[in-house]
Formats: C-alpha cells, structure tokens, sequence
C-alpha cells in the first residue's frame, strides 16, 4: 500500500494541460501600474510597495491562468471556447457571476448603442450632403442670374 506513489500520478494527471512553470514565462509589471490604482482604491497607500504589486500581479495572473486552462479543457469538448464556458466556472461565485453578467449586457448595450449612433450618424450625413447639394444648386443658380 504505497499511497504517497498514487498521489503525484493523480496530480499531474490533473495539471496536464496547464505548461509548467518553467515553460510558462510572462512579462512581469504587465498590469502594474492598474494593480496600484486598485489597490489604493481599497485602501492601500498612493504608491504601494512594489514587492506588493508583484504579490497582487501574481495571484491574479495564476488565478485568470488556471480560469483559463479550466475553460479551455470544457471549451474543447464542444471545439471551441466561449464566454458561457467562463460563467459555468464561476457559477458558485455569485458576486462574480452577477458581476460578469452585468458587465456582459452593459456590453450588449454599448455595441447596441453604437450601432444607432453609427446609423444616425449615416443618416444624417445623407441628409447634409443632400442639403449641401441643393444649396450649391440655389447658389449656383445666383450666380447665374
């Protein structure tokens, strides 16, 4: 009964499709600057430790990696990922699950709302060129007499 021989097979069984650490590298200080308003957001000092920058970078970065990888394995089965493969993985976190679907119809809302205006925006070009014609007719119709 060697226990401790099951333990490692099952783990890397787990983890086979995350790279591991040594063929994972990433820029460091990419979110940096953001990580420092946030964190002065919730009450850090206006320039926070770097050495706590970095801290907060990485947590997040293992965390949205790991969400990620999550993601990608469910997204497979189907032959591709979607948005509804990352809200299945945090359906028991209800704040960030209402928080992704707030974000997603605010989304919906906005690309809705550019489509008007880019509709109005046309609609109204049209009318201005049209005007623009007839006034050039009328002055040039001036002109003339």
């Amino acid at each position: 009964m060697n226990t401790s021989s099951a333990g490692p097979s099952s783990k890397s069984k787990a983890g086979s499709s995350q790279p591991s650490e040594t063929s994972f590298k990433r820029k460091r200080g990419t979110f940096q600057k953001e990580l420092q308003h946030m964190m002065y957001g919730f009450g850090d000092g206006p320039n926070p430790l770097p050495e706590s920058v970095a801290l907060v970078e990485d947590i997040a970065m293992e965390y949205i990696t790991d969400l990620v990888h999550k993601a990608q394995d469910i997204g497979s089965k189907r032959g591709k990922l979607s948005v509804e493969d990352f809200l299945y993985l945090i359906r028991k976190d209800l704040p960030k699950l209402n928080r992704c679907t707030e974000l997603l119809s605010m989304n919906e809302e906005l690309k809705q709302a550019r489509k008007v205006f880019e509709s109005d925006e046309e609609k109204l070009r049209k009318v201005f060129e049209s005007d623009e014609e007839k006034l050039r007719k009328v002055f040039e119709a001036d002109e003339e007499n």
